[in-house]
């Protein structure tokens, strides 16, 4: 039984590993966005905010506007946008609406879906209601 769970734990050991690599970059990544938020002048509402309908990555407010933020982090440009498809943009603003329900001192702030583009050796992009 012991070199069975030895055979199991080697075989699952890189996709484990490599499933916590992938948290622990996103985790990063929704840290950077998160600064560069708070460097423009947005209070951090929420992270990894789940909801029925899915996980938004960041919700931030800044004077009357409320942003659901979506991070993206790709090799290059490109891939971070090709990322953002009508699926995704959808399932965030189902998401959005889900959290405005259980929110009602955020009903009248103007709300938009902003991304953050992370690009290696490049400043992170907000692209205000880019989603």
């Amino acid at each position: 039984m012991m070199a069975f769970n030895r055979f199991r734990q080697s075989v699952a050991g890189p996709a484990v590993a490599e499933r916590r690599a992938r948290l622990r970059r996103g985790r990063v990544s929704e840290a950077i966005a998160a600064g560069v938020l708070m460097a423009k002048g947005y209070r951090i509402v929420g992270r990894r905010v789940k909801t029925p309908a899915g996980e938004i990555d960041i919700i931030a407010v800044r004077a009357k506007r409320l942003a659901f933020v979506e991070v993206k982090r790709r090799r290059t440009r490109e891939d971070a946008e090709a990322a953002i498809t009508k699926k995704q943009a959808s399932r965030v603003r189902r998401a959005a609406n889900l959290w405005l329900a259980r929110h009602p001192r955020f009903h009248e702030h103007e709300f938009g879906f902003d991304v953050v583009f992370l690009v290696p050796r490049q400043w992170p992009r907000h692209i205000a209601n880019g989603l």
